[in-house]
């Protein structure tokens, strides 16, 4: 590894609860009441998919809700960044990685989850001082004993499954030594969103607040 670990801070985000919600939000509106629901439930660290038009509106919103932690999912190009940071996310998400997009969240300090499929992917990101991943698409991918499988020869790097992850797997998932966390969409489904019934959100994210790790 280099003699940077720039996964530090990113690790740190990963240990605070054991699902990183993944939010595709279409209506600023809903920003604000979805997140507060989220982080009452017991989850405060939330990846704003960059899908909609909404969301960096949307990023902004959450950004200012006590006891958050909002990041930019999506993140492909070093203009994702700039824009990401300008709307105040404090961690960024990658489906895979790129020299350039490392390179912009690099200069930017912001701190990344970059994405890894293959063991030769985890290995180039160990090599530029990233040790927490995330691990996407993960049930595509192999799932967990492909997990297992790279857990072996590579013991030092750390797993954010994401893509898939359900509340019938995720305890799969979390039981595995290099998993630290995992994402999921179910915990914020698009018609409870739409209906916004944050009661029953903040319900079901108080439900994976406490899958085992």
């Amino acid at each position: 590894m280099t003699e940077r670990n720039r996964s530090v801070e990113t690790r740190k985000l990963c240990a605070l609860a054991p699902i990183i919600p993944v939010l595709v939000v279409h209506d600023v509106a809903h920003a604000r009441p979805l997140a507060e629901a989220l982080v009452r439930g017991g989850l405060p660290v939330l990846e704003v998919t960059l899908r909609t038009p909404a969301a960096l509106d949307v990023i902004t919103e959450m950004a200012s809700v006590e006891g958050g932690h909002v990041g930019a999912g999506t993140l492909v190009t070093p203009a994702d960044v700039t824009a990401a940071v300008k709307a105040g996310a404090t961690f960024g998400v990658s489906p895979g990685s790129t020299p350039a997009l490392l390179d912009a969240a690099e200069a930017a300090s912001l701190p990344m989850l970059p994405g890894a499929a293959t063991a030769s992917e985890a290995m180039a990101l160990l090599e530029r001082g990233y040790d927490v991943l995330k691990f996407f698409p993960a049930e595509a991918s192999g799932g967990v004993p492909a997990l297992k499988g790279i857990g072996g020869p590579l013991p030092q790097i750390t797993f954010c499954p994401t893509g898939g992850v359900n509340p019938k797997n995720a305890p799969d998932y979390l039981a595995q030594p290099n998993v630290i966390c995992a994402g999921g969409s179910w915990v914020c489904p698009s018609d409870l969103v739409a209906a916004g019934d944050w009661d029953q959100i903040e319900a079901l994210a108080r439900e994976a607040s406490q899958l085992a790790r």
